[in-house]
């Protein structure tokens, strides 16, 4: 493999036209996806539509004072980043813990942990990027008694402690 230029043995037989750089349009995104009670999802990239080997990426929505079933996804791990709204996730065996993250923050999702989605404002949708480790659709929806009291949780960056 050269430093600087295409691997001739990856190129296409199009020169990359109709396999190489995809735009996927904000009003076709695929609703057809595993649905968790109380979020909607709809993919933007994924295997089927632009050929993703290994990462899947769409939107979610939770309306106002809305929350998901708790769940999890298997071995996958996810990134979901805020646009508007304010989320409030809730994880644990008995989602015991709890944070909060606004537009701009990023939120990761280790992979088998039960977690739970909530809108935390009774007034605006939840709007959200999601981006999954693998294109597979795995959402395991799981029967949770939740604490009654969680514990906040603040991350601490490991890198840039104060």
């Amino acid at each position: 493999m050269t430093n600087d230029k295409t691997d001739p043995e990856i190129i296409t037989e199009d020169g990359w036209k109709n396999s190489g750089v995809r735009v996927v349009p904000g009003d076709q995104l695929d609703t057809s996806t595993p649905q968790t009670p109380g979020m909607n999802r709809a993919a933007a990239i994924d295997f089927a539509r632009v050929g993703a080997r290994s990462l899947w990426a769409g939107t979610v929505h939770i309306h106002a004072d809305a929350k998901t079933g708790a769940h999890h996804h298997g071995p996958l791990e996810s990134v979901i980043y805020v646009i508007r709204g304010r989320a409030r996730m809730r994880w644990g065996e008995a989602l015991e813990f709890v944070a909060e993250a606004g537009p701009g923050d990023f939120i990761y999702v280790p992979p088998y942990v039960p977690h739970q989605e909530i809108n935390a404002s009774a007034h605006e949708t939840l709007e959200c990027v999601l981006v999954r480790s693998d294109n597979e659709s795995v959402v395991v929806n799981l029967d949770i008694e939740p604490a009654e009291r969680p514990e906040e949780v603040r991350w601490i960056d490991p890198i840039h402690k104060e």
